[in-house]
């Protein structure tokens, strides 16, 4: 029988979710923190937990076959100097439908002037200056995974043209245009907006820098919903300061939480969010593992299996 150990400040949630669906033949121990992980389930053959919290864990369990973070970015665990005898999977595909609202919300909210529309309400000012509309605005998605996959799904819906920048995949059937390799300024200079939901991984460390944001059209917005490690936050605030962009809106960012005296909270045009982009709690979480432990028991390829090479 294999012994399943979730370590999570909600594990019991999950617990209760995970034995209420029944899954054959699994036995499950729980724990909140590293230190009652080991006691709890040192003899464990799966993890399913906060990457945060498994680092430490991972090392000292010697049957371990399967690891299955909670999160869809696992850095934590990639550090080469770490064991990686274990197939190792991420929840990539549930954050995309959580994701895809936080971007068509601030698309639209830009479009329509909404937060425009509350200066002016708290002025007391009768603003009726003309509003845009997504129909014919074309976002580029910098990586296009699942959650990019679903983006570009919705963009659809709006009317938009979608273009794409890859390392070499064209996985989704919504994206019009795809850019790979070279052409990465090429692909920024025809984004009305430019959403990056890239993983943290040395390649994409400071992707969005001075030369690409340079390239972007002077009305485009940028939105990040990936890592913060992606962007040149220095040249970003220049972007804005200097009007070479019309916006950007972020949820993550180098450091988090976001330092008190950091230039951001002062940048203008800027709007953050402080990493709530796709919040999620354990039900939306916890199918994509009882899926995968199906197909594990089964013996069949596992959902999301992370590369430790290439970080995702």
């Amino acid at each position: 029988m294999p012994k399943l150990l979730i370590l999570s400040k909600e594990a019991d949630e999950f617990q209760r979710l995970i034995e209420a669906a029944g899954l054959p033949g699994l036995e499950t121990f729980t724990a909140s923190d590293p230190k009652e992980a080991l006691a709890n389930g040192k003899d464990c053959e799966i993890l399913y937990g906060e990457a945060w919290l498994m680092r430490d864990v991972i090392p000292q369990l010697p049957k371990l076959a399967w690891v299955h973070s909670m999160s869809a970015g696992v850095e934590r665990l990639l550090d080469p100097a770490l064991r990686r005898d274990y197939v190792l999977t991420n929840s990539r595909g549930v954050f995309g439908e959580l994701m895809r609202e936080y971007v068509v919300g601030y698309l639209l909210a830009h479009e329509r002037r909404i937060f425009e529309r509350l200066k002016a309400q708290h002025e007391r000012r009768w603003d009726r200056s003309p509003v845009g509309r997504l129909r014919g605005r074309t976002l580029g998605i910098l990586g296009v995974g699942s959650i990019g996959g679903e983006i570009a799904r919705t963009a659809k819906h709006f009317g938009m043209k979608v273009h794409g920048y890859t390392r070499s995949s064209e996985t989704s059937p919504d994206v019009d245009l795809y850019f790979h390799g070279e052409a990465l300024l090429d692909f920024a200079r025809g984004c009305d907006y430019l959403v990056s939901v890239l993983p943290n991984t040395p390649e994409t460390r400071h992707i969005v820098d001075a030369a690409f944001l340079e390239a972007l059209p002077a009305h485009a917005v940028f939105i990040n919903i990936g890592r913060g490690s992606a962007v040149d936050e220095s040249a970003l605030i220049r972007a804005l300061e200097t009007d070479q962009l019309a916006g950007a809106v972020l949820d993550v960012f180098e450091q988090e939480p976001l330092p008190a005296e950091h230039p951001f909270w002062s940048t203008p045009n800027l709007l953050m969010t402080f990493h709530t982009s796709a919040m999620s709690s354990p039900p939306d979480l916890a199918p994509a593992f009882m899926e995968n432990y199906k197909r594990f028991v089964r013996g069949e390829k596992l959902n999301y299996v992370v590369d430790f090479e290439r970080g995702y």
